[in-house]
């Protein structure tokens, strides 16, 4: 499912969510809704908006954060790490899915500091 403010989806001819099987996975989401970076320059808000966004993505199958599964936090810089940990621990620390952190060349928005994805489990 895409939403009309998904403009990488759009250009890329993807979707944020796809269901596949018994998952849900979520592509590479960017702090950014309807076009204004959430954040800019913290990298703890930027983390937050970013998996608020989503987060989102998975209501759209009936989903929240309890079914996650694996999240992936790409970072622009090593040193935001910790802010980046707190935001992630503060959404899903209640759940714990299977974490991995990069640190990337840069994201496909230049202000951008931060961008995440998620698979999360819908079986019984």
């Amino acid at each position: 499912m895409t939403s009309p403010a998904d403009s990488f989806a759009e250009r890329f001819g993807a979707a944020r969510a796809v269901a596949a099987g018994d998952r849900v996975l979520v592509g590479g989401t960017l702090p950014v809704e309807e076009g204004v970076l959430l954040g800019e320059g913290d990298p703890y808000e930027q983390t937050r908006a970013a998996f608020a966004q989503a987060l989102s993505a998975l209501r759209a199958y009936g989903l929240g954060t309890d079914a996650v599964v694996r999240t992936r936090i790409h970072l622009v810089h090593e040193r935001d790490l910790d802010e980046a940990a707190r935001a992630h621990r503060e959404l899903f620390a209640g759940v714990r899915p299977a974490a991995t952190a990069l640190v990337v060349a840069g994201l496909a928005d230049t202000r951008a500091l931060v961008e995440v994805e998620l698979e999360a489990y819908r079986g019984s």
